[in-house]
């Protein structure tokens, strides 16, 4: 018998040996993991009135002591974008902490059982819906009035200096903001077809649909006469996206800009942005904005238009594997600090966290 119990008893050993190594692993990984996602700040969700609907929000606040904070606003980009963008914004809002300010968002209208659909909001109704949630932020005690400035990525930059005219900012971080929309929408366009290196004869009718979106839209055509027009090849196009179209497609930031004069403004470029036309966003910006000696650019020759690494992004495997264990390194070198030492020296340098 025991020549036979034996072997049993060390398979059993061996066995319980690597159920129990695979448990010690498993209990780091996700130790490492509740490390990793866990900031150094205070976070509450908070209700803001605004237009007779109510804007569900997150107010993030450092952990420094002190009784009251600047504030930064974030202003979301293009899409169905929920408080926190899916916990992506946590690791900006740690940096922000660390150099003694909150920061505060808001799903978008139709997001996460918000009520509305942002659909149905214009550059000029995202700006009101901001301007409403600053002064909700300058009623309360544990915020800085005079501290306010904004931060906003992509289709934000036609919003901010909207904001910036419906009331006082401190300062305006943007984050590969567009200058205008139809512009913007060729330049991805062709940027999307070198990336996929479309042939020439995909190239030539892709323009020739744009261009028949675009006569579309300065005439004011209805969904139905696009579907018409496209022959129900609406390509992901629905009629309420329609609609955010034709509201916003003469959205042009230039004139708007003028109302950051004099504002600290950090602007925010990356080197491989098939989104945005970073070469000329900065242009703009330097042909309004720098005559004040008020703005600062900041290129990322490595990010993507997200600011993400592009060594990362370009993995779907390496994207979700870095935002489970190690968030904060999906940005591009630098980018969180740049802004955080930005946030100091608005201040003069005084508002460091203790």
């Amino acid at each position: 018998m025991c020549p036979k119990t034996r072997p049993r008893r060390r398979g059993l050993r061996i066995a319980t040996w690597s159920l129990a190594t695979v448990l010690v692993v498993a209990a780091g990984l996700a130790g490492v993991v509740l490390w990793q996602h866990s900031y150094d700040m205070d976070e509450q969700r908070v209700s803001i009135r605004h237009g007779g609907h109510t804007l569900n929000g997150v107010l993030a606040t450092p952990k420094d002591g002190r009784a009251r904070h600047g504030l930064v606003v974030y202003v979301h980009g293009d899409g169905p974008v929920d408080a926190t963008h899916d916990d992506g914004y946590k690791p900006l809002w740690e940096a922000n902490a660390k150099a003694g300010y909150a920061s505060l968002s808001w799903d978008k209208p139709g997001v996460a059982g918000a009520p509305g659909n942002w659909l149905d909001q214009s550059m000029d109704d995202r700006a009101d819906e901001a301007a409403a949630a600053i002064a909700w932020a300058r009623a309360r005690p544990d915020i800085d009035g005079d501290r306010i400035g904004l931060w906003g990525a992509s289709q934000a930059g036609w919003v901010l200096p909207k904001i910036a005219t419906k009331t006082p900012v401190r300062f305006v971080i943007a984050v590969s903001p567009a200058i205008n929309w139809l512009r913007q929408g060729r330049y991805n366009l062709l940027a999307e077809l070198r990336a996929d290196g479309a042939s020439a004869a995909r190239t030539e009718a892709a323009i020739a649909r744009s261009d028949t979106t675009r006569r579309l839209l300065e005439r004011r055509a209805t969904f139905e006469e696009y579907v018409k027009a496209t022959r129900g090849d609406t390509d992901g196009m629905t009629a309420d996206r329609w609609g955010f179209v034709s509201r916003n497609y003469t959205a042009d930031a230039t004139r708007d800009l003028r109302a950051l004069r004099g504002t600290p403004v950090l602007l925010i470029l990356a080197g491989h942005d098939v989104n945005v036309d970073t070469a000329d966003t900065e242009r703009v910006y330097r042909e309004v904005l720098d005559a004040s000696g008020a703005l600062t650019v900041k290129r990322y020759p490595h990010a993507t238009h997200s600011l993400l690494k592009r060594s990362i992004e370009q993995s779907d495997v390496k994207t979700a594997l870095t935002a489970i264990f190690s968030p904060r390194s999906l940005f591009a070198n630098g980018f969180l600090d740049d802004q955080r030492q930005f946030l100091r020296e608005s201040d003069g340098g005084g508002n460091d966290a203790p």
